[in-house]
């Protein structure tokens, strides 16, 4: 009997031996992607009112940030989730640590660098004015003495700040695009400046609306997107790296083609600082 006992010991012992080593490696897999330092997913925070780089469809937030972001973390090993609470809050939540980074169609500039760190650039843009038919205008010289919706704490806010002054009574600031674009349509405002992909977007979509678009890259710069971060985060480097593969290896291009139907310019995007 002692030894049967001995056996039985002997089998148990192996069996929970074998149990405890598969649960190790099935620790490891987890572990494979990064998360945040409290083992949650990375949060990255948007404003689903900027197409087409991320808006609603459905409840859905699609665009070409979402798929970038996608790509980006996938290259990266990062686990995340994406939620949209607005532009205002996106600020003040990366400040308070409430989020891990934002995408949104952030404009990297000296201000905001100030108060945030960012990737390394992903999309190069530029201003454009939209108006209706029948309006004069050929640059932005001729929307100086107009009533001009922006939105509001965006770069094209600033341009149009840099064009007629600060808290000039002629500028009319909105919550997000889509409500600027509206207040053109109704009549509250002349034109709006935006950035150029969303301008040739609405009017390609919205042909019946008969929109114009202008640009006048005199006045208005050439300006780069990245994803934004608290200060000091450790994120930044690891994600910033992934970036600059996912440009590299034709991933950015394919993403870009399918979104806005062109190559994207990729020598200024790795050379952009």
């Amino acid at each position: 009997m002692r030894g049967v006992f001995g056996s039985m010991k002997l089998r148990k012992g192996l069996v929970f031996i074998a149990i405890i080593s598969l649960l190790a490696l099935a620790l490891v897999g987890c572990g494979s992607k990064e998360t945040a330092g409290d083992g949650k997913k990375l949060v990255v925070g948007t404003d689903a009112a900027f197409p087409p780089f991320e808006y609603l469809d459905k409840g859905k937030i699609v665009g070409f940030d979402v798929d970038f972001l996608e790509a980006v973390m996938k290259e990266a090993g990062i686990d995340y989730e994406l939620r949209n609470i607005g532009w205002d809050p996106l600020f003040a939540a990366l400040q308070s640590k409430e989020i891990d980074l934002a995408i949104s169609g952030i404009t990297i500039n000296d201000v905001r660098k100030q108060t945030y760190d960012f990737s390394h650039p992903y999309f190069e843009s530029t201003h454009m004015i939209l108006f209706k038919e029948g309006v004069d205008v050929k640059g932005a010289q001729d929307i100086v003495d107009m009533k001009i919706g922006v939105q509001n704490g965006t770069t094209g806010q600033s341009a149009v700040e840099k064009l007629i002054g600060v808290n000039h009574p002629n500028i009319a600031k909105y919550e997000n695009n889509v409500v600027a674009i509206m207040a053109l349509k109704n009549g509250d405002v002349e034109v709006v400046v935006t950035d150029n992909t969303v301008v040739n977007e609405y009017i390609k979509n919205n042909p019946d609306d008969n929109l114009i678009g202008v640009s006048d890259t005199e006045t208005f710069e050439a300006e780069y997107y990245g994803l934004m971060f608290p200060k000091g985060s450790e994120h930044q480097e690891k994600i910033s790296a992934a970036i600059k593969t996912v440009i590299e290896n034709g991933t950015y291009a394919e993403i870009y083609e399918k979104w806005f139907g062109t190559t994207p310019d990729i020598d200024a995007l790795l050379n952009a600082k």
